[in-house]
């Protein structure tokens, strides 16, 4: 595809060490795993789609990355990548998935029945529950490469898939491209809208060529499950409710979900996946689950304490300000959400999210007393 210049041929007839990228002053997962040695075996190597190695580490030599923030660096541009690119993405998996072999198989769980609580959540202090996660539809290259004829053919299945949902799930999809300035503002609103990429990091993966050309956002009538169409990934899968309820947020992200797979599998392209990889996704620290389930909680004590960092890192969660990644928080207000994606099933994750906040709030409440909070410290999970 045209962006960037990676698809020129006339490079092979440069040698390998003048092809090389100036990775010098890099701090991302691709530049550390990536040698001379490595890049001269891969160069020439293409998926059948055309995708070469160029393409995957594009947005890792333009984004030098963040000292204090480990970016991955590279990108998948469809399903075949992880495997032509193997030597590359494979230490790049491991390094990003503590430890992930790749060996290695993944587990899957979508059977909501067996989280256990997430239905006792604190509303007084947890404002919001949300559940997401990417899906890759087969058949298809992915969204930093497809054509734009792939792309339309890949909205076209969705919104086929999505309006033939009923009962709890019955919607309507807003294509960006024709969208009113009214239902832009409404979705603006309930917080719901993706806008163009700005991120340097999306930008250089080619995933805003042809913006906003069949892009779109659907969402059912109660506004509490919605599909982005299109984005980072082919399809963006978020439930979400106001309050603690994540049993139930939960709940309708595993039945939406699966039904929304069904009708994939019966067009033909069910949603990758692999024993290794679990759910295909663009980004390798996608790959598994996909899943981050978060809640936006209140911890004005907590978030003070010395500890605060060290309780996240051994409950296995991580935080972000409630405007996403790189965002500060709001008045004491954060998003905590799971930190792994690999190797741990979408129940496994969750439940961390829901044991691990319980426990939070409960030290947030001592804290407001002027109580220690020492003999809560959990073990690392």
């Amino acid at each position: 595809m045209p962006f960037g210049n990676t698809h020129n041929k006339f490079k092979l007839n440069y040698k390998p060490e003048e092809e090389y990228p100036d990775l010098t002053k890099h701090n991302n997962h691709m530049a550390k795993a990536l040698t001379p040695e490595l890049y001269k075996k891969l160069r020439d190597k293409e998926t059948p789609s055309g995708f070469t190695l160029d393409d995957v580490i594009q947005t890792g030599v333009d984004n030098p990355g963040h000292p204090f923030i480990m970016t991955v660096g590279c990108v998948a541009g469809d399903e075949e990548s992880y495997q032509v690119f193997k030597d590359l993405f494979d230490p790049i998996i491991q390094d990003r998935h503590g430890g992930y072999k790749p060996t290695d198989k993944h587990k899957t769980d979508l059977n909501h029945e067996n989280l256990k609580g997430g239905d006792d959540l604190d509303p007084n202090y947890v404002l919001s529950s949300r559940v997401r996660t990417g899906r890759s539809i087969k058949g298809y290259t992915l969204p930093p490469h497809c054509s734009r004829g792939e792309r339309r053919a890949v909205e076209k299945l969705s919104v086929e898939a999505l309006n033939s949902l009923t009962g709890e799930f019955k919607g309507k999809y807003y294509p960006l491209k024709s969208m009113t300035e009214k239902e832009q503002q409404q979705l603006i609103d309930d917080h719901f809208l993706f806008d163009k990429p700005v991120s340097p990091l999306l930008l250089a993966s080619g995933m805003a060529r042809d913006w906003p050309d069949a892009r779109g956002i659907w969402h059912n009538d109660n506004k509490s499950f919605l599909v982005w169409v299109n984005e980072e990934d082919h399809l963006r899968v978020i439930s979400m409710e106001k309050g603690g309820n994540m049993k139930e947020v939960f709940r309708r992200f595993c039945v939406g979900l699966q039904k929304i797979e069904e009708i994939f599998k019966k067009a033909g392209h069910p949603f990758m996946w692999n024993e290794h990889l679990g759910y295909v996704l663009t980004c390798p620290s996608n790959l598994g689950t996909g899943l981050r389930g978060g809640v936006h909680v209140k911890l004005g004590h907590l978030s003070k304490h010395p500890k605060f960092e060290e309780i996240l890192t051994r409950l296995r969660l991580q935080k972000r300000g409630t405007g996403g990644v790189d965002t500060a928080a709001v008045g004491s207000v954060f998003d905590i959400s799971n930190a792994d994606r690999l190797g741990s099933s979408e129940v496994e994750q969750v439940q961390l999210v829901v044991d691990g906040v319980k426990l939070m709030v409960e030290m947030e409440k001592k804290l407001e007393k002027g109580q220690s909070i020492d003999d809560m410290i959990p073990a690392q999970k």
